[in-house]
């Protein structure tokens, strides 16, 4: 969803009150610099361990200030270089001196606290995922694959696949104008909130508007495309279009799947702009396996739209037309090997950070990844693909 991402800040709030000891009896004693003393430290050959449940502590090698709770790293692997033998009180245990991957946190752990080996591979924020081959149509990773959620602008893949699917049948063209004259579009299109591209005429072509809601995720656009899909240009036939997205997807098998809104935006959002359809749902609901089977169906019956969602800037009516797809190229999270050219990003509270991307990495197949209501959606989607690919499931 479009929301003035460009002064997007994400507050991560944690609450510790966890005293964690050395696992020496029942009681979790305070720590302090008189506590803990090192009898010994032996240097190992570097092994992988990762943690072995929900508890247990990073701590700096004296033991005097813990450095990160293991809980906050549920899929880092840790890299022991050294046993270190502490003593609190008559008792002795063994610690680890251990370092992650990137080398940014290290310090000692108790034994008791890891286990051999690497760290199975996981997504921390995304409450569902799914990475999927375009070729075979399988999944390869899941994660709450089935599970409906709201999905904020992912919705336009249906809803622009809807309008690709009008101009092929041959009785549209991109040429066509949209009648944008409704006041409650135009509104939309000035909101700070959930706008992007102003509607200052009352007509757009269907190409201008196509781009507007590709690129960048124009609420109003969407809106205006769909009533000009089901053939008109008022909000009753905004109602109608909305019936022909979940006509859709009933026709494709999609068990997880049910619409409420063209662009996206929920349905309190909706009402001040005349857009509301009443629904007993207040967003559109849809799996992250539902999600990757709508864009594999866009990428394959039209595959230029790769084309045009990797445009990372455009100028349309005198408007900019930004792509917050931060994958392409030049971009913070750009990775040359992936190849990413597409597809969609989605905001709302609700739904939280929604992103569906695909790329094709050099001797393998084209994958679609899906994550929805995640924090770190860029990162954990370029982790995703590198999973697949570096594990040869695509």
């Amino acid at each position: 969803m479009k929301f003035n991402k460009i002064l997007r800040t994400v507050l991560v709030t944690c609450a510790a009150a966890i005293t964690v000891g050395i696992g020496l009896g029942s009681q979790t004693p305070t720590v302090s610099a008189s506590t803990y003393h090192t009898v010994s430290s032996t240097s190992i050959k570097k092994a992988p361990y990762h943690k072995k449940s929900s508890t247990g502590a990073v701590y700096n090698a004296s033991h005097t200030k813990k450095v990160a709770n293991l809980k906050t790293y549920p899929y880092t692997t840790w890299y022991a270089t050294a046993k270190v033998t502490l003593k609190h009180g008559s008792s002795k245990a063994l610690y680890y001196k251990v370092k992650n991957g990137s080398g940014n946190v290290s310090g000692i752990v108790w034994n008791k606290y890891l286990k051999p080996g690497t760290s199975p591979f996981g997504l921390k924020y995304a409450k569902s995922a799914v990475a999927l081959d375009v070729n075979t149509n399988n999944n390869v990773w899941t994660k709450n694959a089935n599970t409906a959620r709201p999905i904020a602008s992912l919705s336009k893949l249906m809803t622009l696949y809807l309008v690709r699917q009008k101009i092929a049948s041959g009785k549209a063209t991109w040429s066509d104008k949209v009648n944008t004259s409704n006041a409650g579009l135009k509104r939309l299109g000035k909101s700070a909130d959930f706008g992007g591209f102003k509607f200052k005429h009352n007509t757009y072509t269907v190409r201008q508007l196509y781009l507007a809601g590709l690129v960048e995720s124009s609420n109003n656009a969407a809106i205006a495309l769909g009533q000009w899909v089901a053939g008109g240009s008022t909000p009753a036939y905004n109602k109608k279009f909305i019936g022909m997205m979940n006509n859709q997807a009933k026709e494709w098998g999609l068990k997880h799947s049910s619409f409420v809104s063209a662009s996206g935006m929920e349905q309190n959002s909706l009402q001040p702009y005349g857009y509301s359809i009443g629904a007993s749902k207040n967003a559109n609901y849809v799996s992250a396996n539902d999600i990757a089977k709508i864009a594999r169906h866009f990428i394959v019956d039209y595959n230029d739209v790769l084309t045009d969602a990797s445009i990372k800037s455009m100028k349309e009516d005198g408007q900019t037309l930004h792509n917050y797809n931060n994958l392409l190229p030049g971009r913070k999270y750009y990775q040359k090997s992936l190849k990413v050219d597409g597809l969609k990003t989605g905001y709302t509270d609700p739904a939280g950070y929604c992103f569906v991307g695909t790329g094709r990495k050099s001797g393998h197949d084209r994958i679609i990844t899906v994550v929805l209501h995640d924090e770190n959606e860029f990162t954990e989607t370029r982790s995703l693909m590198n999973y697949v690919y570096d594990k040869g499931l695509a």
